[in-house]
């Protein structure tokens, strides 16, 4: 490891309360939907289903995913400590997420793509050994969810390190393309259900593509969401809300002026901030003023 002059320890570790048990759960989704993606796959071969084989191979990319949200949770903990990281590793979460967010986007656009092909150009399937299948795959797909949901509500612990550090709920962007993935898989599982039942009984071979196009444009609208979310986190965009209440804090008593403002995000729960203030004010006295605002986990106060 390289040495860097500085202080850098535990302390400057900015991952998420619950890190350690969303990596787990992340594990154990990858190898859920591993193991469903080769079933899918060689079902759909054998049945002449491509909502099947589709539903198969989107589940591959998906493990694929699943996978680089995996390992970035292994990484952010591997090299939370880092000296070359000196706002530490909270952010490769969101990295990971912008990631998933593309491989979302891909994946709606190719499944649109293949059911307007389907539209023009329907194709015989064997339902019903292709529904069962789905069916399986469905309940996969919610176990999967289930197993990731149950990170979404964790308790926070806030603590001083002298750097004004609190901590406090924040969303864990790696996590939630996980779940957006799991999720999406369990959308085209139904919808992939619900288009084989209605070429089976009621003879709509069309249904199979429209349920595509559908899925395709949800999907979509997850993906850009949780891309702009990450991006938004990459690019350190500040939050105009925590802005305005650091300025709240801060000239509250009259004694001090905001002159210059810069706040980010480093980690699901934590930010960090420079601040340049002006007035009679002590730097150590805007601190404590500052420690209230929710999120703070590293400031660096500047008097001119």
């Amino acid at each position: 490891m390289n040495d860097i002059p500085g202080c850098h320890d535990e302390r400057h570790a900015y991952l998420g309360a619950a890190h350690d048990a969303n990596a787990r759960r992340t594990l154990w989704v990858v190898a859920l939907t591993a193991v469903m993606m080769v079933v899918e796959i060689v079902a759909g071969w054998w049945t002449g289903s491509m909502a099947l084989l589709a539903d198969g191979f989107h589940m591959a990319t998906h493990a694929g995913a699943l996978g680089v949200a995996a390992l970035a949770y292994r990484y952010a903990r591997a090299h939370a400590n880092d000296p070359r990281y000196t706002f530490g590793t909270g952010k490769v979460g969101d990295l990971a997420g912008f990631a998933s967010a593309l491989v979302l986007a891909v994946f709606a656009l190719g499944i649109g793509w293949e059911s307007v092909e389907r539209l023009i150009e329907p194709r015989g399937v064997a339902f019903g050994e292709a529904t069962l299948v789905a069916v399986i795959g469905l309940v996969v797909n919610l176990a999967s969810a289930w197993l990731l949901g149950g990170g979404g509500h964790h308790h926070h612990h806030g603590h001083d390190h002298g750097h004004g550090h609190a901590h406090h709920h924040g969303a864990d962007n790696n996590l939630r393309a996980a779940y957006f993935h799991v999720l999406a898989d369990a959308l085209t599982s139904v919808l992939a259900i619900v288009a084989l039942l209605a070429g089976a009984y009621l003879g709509w071979g069309w249904a199979d593509a429209v349920v595509g196009i559908l899925g395709a444009i949800v999907i979509a609208r997850w993906a850009w969401g949780l891309m702009r979310d990450s991006a938004s986190v990459l690019l350190d965009t500040a939050d105009p809300d925590v802005a305005q209440a650091m300025r709240s804090a801060i000239e509250g008593a009259g004694d001090a002026e905001l002159v210059d403002l810069h706040v980010w995000k480093i980690g699901p729960a934590a930010r960090a901030a420079i601040v340049t203030v002006s007035g009679p004010a002590s730097a150590e006295a805007v601190r404590v003023r500052l420690a209230g605002v929710p999120g703070l986990a590293h400031v660096t106060v500047e008097r001119r």
